[in-house]
């Protein structure tokens, strides 16, 4: 997500970014080829991060297919301190969610970082879908329970609450903000179990949470096992390197998605790239590309809170512009499909082979454009969805949804700019099949 930290590191990636138009339509040993661009269809209303928005922000969606009646599918999302919203195929909103109040005003409040979904998890109510939710401020899970015949809203709080911090020891921790951040769910075909793997903020630490079922249809959690990955590289000039950032943190990991066919994570590691390892958190983490800024050096200023970049020595990948964000998985019904991955730096979007043995290899990209002067382009993506499955007769290939960290056109905010407003973009997934040749 775009955060101060990653403000602050704009000059680093500047640096190293210059060609980064050129260099993301370029594939390894290609000529100039332009990535081709979709336009959204629709868009949410603009959510703004000010008091007067509530401190709205988008950041990160997920489809839900009703089965019974695919045209009555919900996308549901996050707004950080502003909650969750519902929408329905058109975009419009049909629930909105209040995060939760911090415990004493000196405290942190609720804010809603990443959402997915688990389908026909064992509740002590029988099997229900639900939306789990990494609340960054209180360093929990939330986990709603979705019924789109429910007449007050599709979706209702069944957080079992004696639900602990997934990281912190205490409240004091908590307010430091080191806490539950990037979320991804999988439920393991072998035992049908599900899981929640949840990455922690400003660390390079990944937790494996067991979902599970507590008294009158609620549902908790269990700690696994965590996972750290590394924090510096050894780059092939034999010297280590960590990216540039404000003292005392490390390199973060916001993106993740579960192929739930191979239990495989990926992971997206902001400055560095996109790591692949098992889901149950054992075994060996592989890296398979790197960040255009990855090996570049640069000193922290602490008088102007900016990484002072150092010269490019080369080392970084070609198709990726930190940070790293917004991963998920398109998937055919014959086993085949992609990885799409938000490269935020640049305003793209990458796509991998979703096969393992073929090192899921690059594929291209795409762009998603402005179809209108009202309805704008997508930049500084964070999360993005997609589903491959016919959504009644709005969607009947399917729906990517992505955020736009950047919606336009502006509001001004009465003292001569304009409020920050970011929102959501819906995507036919038809469109982008075509124009990407999937």
């Amino acid at each position: 997500m775009r955060t101060p930290r990653t403000a602050r590191r704009v000059a680093l990636l500047a640096s190293v970014t210059a060609l980064t138009t050129f260099l993301a339509a370029t594939p390894a040993g290609a000529g100039t080829v332009a990535l081709p661009t979709v336009t959204a269809t629709s868009e949410s209303a603009a959510l703004y991060d000010d008091e007067a928005g509530g401190n709205s922000d988008a950041d990160d969606p997920a489809i839900w297919r009703d089965p019974a009646d695919p045209d009555r599918s919900l996308v549901v999302a996050t707004a950080k301190e502003g909650g969750l919203r519902v929408y329905d195929l058109d975009a419009r909103l049909v629930q909105s969610l209040a995060a939760p109040k911090p415990p004493t005003p000196d405290d942190a409040p609720g804010r809603y970082n990443n959402v997915d979904l688990v389908t026909g998890l064992r509740t002590s109510a029988g099997r229900a879908d639900v939306a789990v939710v990494s609340d960054r401020g209180n360093d929990r899970l939330r986990i709603y329970r979705i019924d789109p015949t429910r007449p007050g809203g599709p979706l209702t709080d069944v957080t079992d609450p004696a639900a602990t911090p997934v990281f912190s020891a205490d409240q004091a921790e908590i307010n430091d903000q080191r806490t539950a951040y990037g979320l991804a769910t999988w439920t393991d075909r072998a035992t049908g179990r599900s899981y929640a793997l949840v990455s922690q903020r400003e660390r390079t630490r990944l937790a494996l949470l067991e979902l599970l079922p507590a008294a009158n249809g609620r549902v908790g959690y269990r700690k696994v096992r965590t996972l750290d990955l590394p924090a510096s590289f050894r780059l092939p000039d034999g010297t280590r390197w960590s990216p540039c950032a404000e003292p005392g943190e490390l390199p973060q990991v916001e993106g993740m998605v579960v192929d739930p066919a191979t239990g495989t994570l990926y992971a997206g590691q902001e400055d560095i790239g996109i790591w692949r390892l098992r889901a149950d958190l054992t075994g060996k983490p592989v890296l398979i590309d790197r960040t255009r800024e990855y090996g570049v050096r640069g000193t922290y200023d602490e008088e102007t809170e900016e990484c002072v970049p150092g010269a490019d020595p080369g080392y970084g990948g070609k198709r990726l512009s930190a940070d790293v964000e917004g991963l998920t998985l398109y998937q055919n019904r014959d086993g085949d499909g992609y990885l799409l991955a938000s490269s935020q730096g640049d305003d793209t979007f990458a796509l991998y082979d979703r096969e393992v043995g073929e090192g899921n290899e690059y594929e291209g990209g795409f762009r998603v454009g402005a179809a209108s002067d009202t309805l704008d382009g997508v930049q500084e993506c964070d999360g993005a969805a997609v589903l491959n499955a016919p959504l009644g007769s709005r969607y009947p290939r399917g729906l990517l949804v992505v955020q736009d960290g950047h919606e336009t056109p502006g509001v001004p905010d009465g003292e001569g700019g304009t409020r920050t407003a970011t929102g959501f973009k819906f995507v036919d997934l038809g469109e982008l099949v075509d124009a990407a040749d999937l």
